[in-house]
């Protein structure tokens, strides 16, 4: 058991990457705090309108859409550490901004959305290269595992924060939330400092003339001539857009279906991420990159799952099926990283992984708002429900065109336990 235990932590032994990863434990756990206090701000702001839940997450996501491609050409060419500090410089600034505006009661819903936006420009910055910046921290043999605690660690914010946030909504209002926010966005900050520069692996960047050349266009060629990087991310980009408008449909469905108070919507929030833990955490012994089999398999499991939850009726059987859809939500998109990023040269790591961040956050604007839409007229269930579907559709037509393309074939067996299997030797 201490063994694995070991393994399963193993990037953890590298200094630079521990202050990395606890600063973000820090920061995100905050973040998640604000995400349901915003939402909840909204909602009162709004006399609970789900189309204003979706336009305050479409302002978060745009600046994504419009600017991860350009930040990605700067991770490849300058400091991503400095990159780093600057981004959460600038999102600690905003959060205290906000806060006071909170705390003040001078805060209007057209605040909310400036507020969303202008962190979204500081988040379109830092994702792309804090993702390209983890194989620096740890260099390649370690990045799979690295990948997957970055998994965890997201994720285990993601359920402290919301538990924490309805209890503290519920006992304070939202205004000591947004706070708390701000001062927990202070440690990646002082930790990037206290980083040593000289064990950084940099090693795999471009010379510094090749940097000054860089150019976004040849990112999208080199993937579009990669179709092993270009499936998982046209898979990444319908589920993303479609199904993965959790912190949208889940507050709707909390407040307008069940009726219930910010505690309890921070009971869906918890269980969705308790299951998005496990699914972290069961990629942490992998070492090598995952096949393309795996990656459809956890998309297929992922929509259908998330389908059913959108078709439940009862409050404690949405609980329940939130905690596999979380395991097989981070599941997918785990693996679907590792498979890029274990899959693309370093010299294009940067751009490669910020077009990954385009897809897969990038697509909210164009989802929340249409989402919200279907979440007022027909219900947050059917909201949910719908975007199962249309993910698993995508899903199932990635698998018919990777079977034909590969010549493999997908097979069932009875025994000794019911499973699928596909016999190709590809990938």
């Amino acid at each position: 058991m201490q063994a694995k235990l070991s393994t399963m932590f193993q990037s953890l032994q590298v200094r630079n990457y521990r202050l990395f990863a606890s600063g973000q434990l820090i920061k995100l756990i905050g973040v998640w705090m604000m995400f349901i206090a915003q939402d909840w701000l909204v909602l009162d702001l709004s006399n609970n309108s789900a189309t204003a839940l979706g336009v305050v997450t479409a302002c978060q996501f745009t600046p994504v859409l419009l600017l991860t491609l350009l930040s990605g050409r700067l991770a490849d060419r300058y400091d991503k550490r400095v990159l780093l500090f600057v981004a959460n410089a600038f999102w600690s600034l905003l959060a205290l901004g906000m806060s006071l505006l909170v705390l003040t009661d001078l805060v209007q819903l057209w605040h909310v959305f400036a507020f969303a936006a202008l962190l979204g420009t500081a988040n379109a910055v830092e994702t792309p290269v804090r993702q390209a910046f983890v194989s620096e921290l740890v260099g390649t043999p370690l990045l799979p595992n690295a990948l997957s605690l970055n998994a965890a660690v997201f994720n285990s914010a993601r359920i402290v924060g919301p538990a924490v946030a309805g209890l503290a909504i519920a006992a304070f209002n939202v205004g000591p939330v947004f706070l708390f926010t701000a001062l927990s966005s202070i440690a990646p900050l002082v930790n990037v400092v206290r980083m040593r520069t000289s064990e950084l692996q940099r090693d795999a960047l471009l010379p510094r003339d090749e940097r000054a050349s860089a150019r976004v266009i040849d990112g999208l060629r080199y993937v579009w001539r990669r179709p092993d990087l270009l499936l998982p991310m046209a898979i990444m980009s319908v589920i993303g857009m479609s199904l993965f408008n959790f912190q949208l449909t889940l507050a709707a469905l909390a407040k307008t279906v069940f009726h219930t108070g910010a505690a309890s919507f921070g009971l869906f929030s918890t269980a969705l991420a308790v299951g998005a833990l496990g699914g972290a955490l069961s990629g942490t012994g992998r070492r090598s990159r995952p096949s393309v089999w795996l990656v459809l398999g956890a998309a297929i499991a992922c929509a259908s799952f998330g389908t059913l939850v959108g078709l439940a009726s009862a409050y404690w059987l949405v609980v329940t099926l939130l905690v596999p859809t979380g395991f097989f939500m981070v599941f997918f998109a785990q693996a679907a990283n590792q498979r890029v990023q274990l899959g693309v040269d370093a010299a294009f790591r940067g751009r490669v992984m910020a077009l990954w961040v385009l897809v897969f956050l990038g697509t909210n604007p164009v989802g929340a708002p249409l989402i919200g839409w279907v979440a007022e007229r027909f219900g947050a269930g059917a909201s949910i429900w719908m975007g199962g579907l249309i993910s698993l559709a995508a899903a199932l037509l990635a698998l018919t065109w990777q079977l034909r393309h590969s010549g493999a074939r997908l097979r069932f067996r009875v025994l000794p336990m019911p499973r699928f299997y596909v016999t190709s030797t590809d990938c």
